[in-house]
């Protein structure tokens, strides 16, 4: 079945059962590596993508869920010769580490500062409360998004 989105702001067709899971033909036919699959059940936050702006668990949309709708994954936050100001912020803090929870958490947090330029910390913790992470313990995530929000404010807006 030929599925049409819109993926990280470009228009693109599959050629896919729609039944295949969306984290499945990110990494695979789509060339997108950089989503991770952590626990494959939608408990873990890895895999997380933006559909139509929302947070949601790539490993629990069908491709066929997307026909229509706008997909950004953590490559479309940045662009190829850029790191994007927030990826920035978890590298200047230490909110990367290991590195399989940070795809997700950087599209989490990027869907948390698009509605709240200006979050709490509590805001902050309820948004990536869907991602796991096992190596910072979490204080350094909230700083690196704390960091972002202000540096966006800074610049007015921009991200």
């Amino acid at each position: 079945m030929k599925i049409t989105l819109t993926l990280n702001g470009h228009a693109r067709e599959v050629d896919l059962p729609p039944l295949v899971r969306l984290l499945d033909a990110l990494r695979g036919p789509l060339g997108l590596p950089g989503t991770k699959e952590g626990c494959g059940e939608g408990e873990c936050g890895s895999c997380t993508v933006l559909l139509d702006g929302e947070p949601v668990n790539a490993c629990l949309v069908s491709i066929g869920q997307c026909e229509g709708r706008a997909v950004t994954t953590v490559e479309g936050l940045s662009d190829a010769t850029h790191l994007a100001p927030l990826a920035r912020c978890f590298v200047d803090h230490g909110g990367a580490q290991c590195g399989i929870c940070t795809p997700g958490m950087l599209v989490s947090a990027e869907a948390l500062l698009a509605r709240r330029p200006e979050p709490s910390d509590e805001e902050i913790r309820e948004a990536i409360a869907g991602n796991l992470c096992r190596c910072t313990g979490y204080q350094r995530i909230v700083d690196s998004i704390r960091e972002a929000a202000r540096e966006r404010r800074e610049a007015g807006g921009a991200a």
